[in-house]
């Protein structure tokens, strides 16, 4: 399948959410959905030679990795090493509003210096060859005026090559708002990420931003190329996965039940214990599973008060399955 098909619905980069375990709990989910690292510093890689956080499981496929930086050079590098690595598409973070990417002067803080990332995006598709190189944005940052600086943003954007995006549809506060409140007080500007897909028909536009459903999915569809879900897709993850490959994408698959779910991660969690790894690093990513159903609670406490216990293994995962619940 094509990436531009598989990035109809994508799973956001997520920090602490969606490492290496959450991805492969995902795929079993979706065969197709793109699936996205959390975000990982050109600096970190380039200076701090820390590889290990662009490792991914061959199963993951499709799987995109995001970067954060602002210098082309050190951008390029680090786009090498992932292209290296094997990863489908390269992202570059112009959307995240925490502190710490300010003060590297990256993330959204980017918005306000377009050409800065026209000049970074042409490295890393240097560095890239036939592998794309993608950029996740805000609507706008603080006090810009997002209906003029948002498309001035894509044109840049396009005029550089890039030929598709993911657009965060509320405005980044760096200034008065903490990360977690830029995620939930800025106001979603659906309308105006829908114009943009008007404005630009030659670019693939994704949406991204409070999209919680199904059947929100399906509606942004109607007007945009594809829908990168965040928080809906860790929390409830069924709901969002569990039958997307038929739902989004046409496939001939019938979705597999929760507990089948469940049951195809034994075996990467045994080799992840089995590689010196505890459980929880895998359940954490699995609590949502039941959302909404009987057993839902048990499940959830289970796995969080005994998973970290010594030798805790998939027996306790199976013992938490609703199905055996008394």
């Amino acid at each position: 399948m094509k990436l531009e098909k598989s990035a109809h619905l994508s799973v956001a980069p997520m920090m602490d959410w969606t490492d290496r375990n959450c991805r492969v709990f995902h795929r079993v989910l979706s065969h197709h959905t793109l699936l996205y690292t959390e975000m990982v510093t050109a600096p970190a890689l380039v200076r701090g030679g820390a590889r290990h956080l662009i490792a991914f499981n061959a199963v993951e496929h499709p799987v995109a990795v995001q970067l954060g930086g602002s210098d082309p050079v050190e951008l390029r590098a680090a786009t090498t090493m992932c292209v290296d690595e094997g990863y489908d598409e390269v992202n570059l973070n112009v959307g995240c509003p925490s502190d710490r990417v300010q003060s590297g002067a990256f993330g959204a803080i980017l918005m306000k210096s377009p050409d800065v990332v026209a000049a970074c995006v042409t490295e890393m598709q240097e560095a890239a060859g036939d592998i794309p190189v993608t950029v996740k944005c805000r609507i706008g940052v603080d006090d810009q005026e997002a209906h003029e600086v948002l498309p001035a943003f894509i044109a840049t954007m396009r005029a550089a090559g890039i030929s598709r995006m993911q657009i965060h549809a509320r405005k980044a506060w760096l200034d008065g708002l903490s990360p977690k409140e830029n995620r939930d007080i800025p106001p979603l500007d659906y309308d105006l990420v829908h114009a943009m897909k008007a404005q630009f028909p030659d670019m693939h536009l994704s949406i991204n931003g409070g999209i919680a459903t199904m059947a929100h999915v399906h509606e942004h569809l109607g007007a945009m190329d594809g829908v990168m879900v965040g928080r809906a897709a860790y929390h409830t993850p069924y709901d969002i996965l569990g039958d997307a490959d038929a739902q989004v994408f046409g496939a001939d698959r019938a979705p597999l039940s929760r507990e089948d779910v469940v049951l195809a991660m034994e075996d990467h969690i045994g080799r992840h214990i089995a590689a010196g790894g505890k459980l929880t690093q895998v359940t954490r990513h699995m609590l949502g599973l039941f959302a909404g159903q009987r057993g839902a609670r048990r499940w959830k406490r289970m796995l969080s008060e005994r998973g970290h216990h010594e030798g805790a293994n998939f027996d306790l995962v199976r013992e938490a399955l609703p199905s055996n619940e008394g």
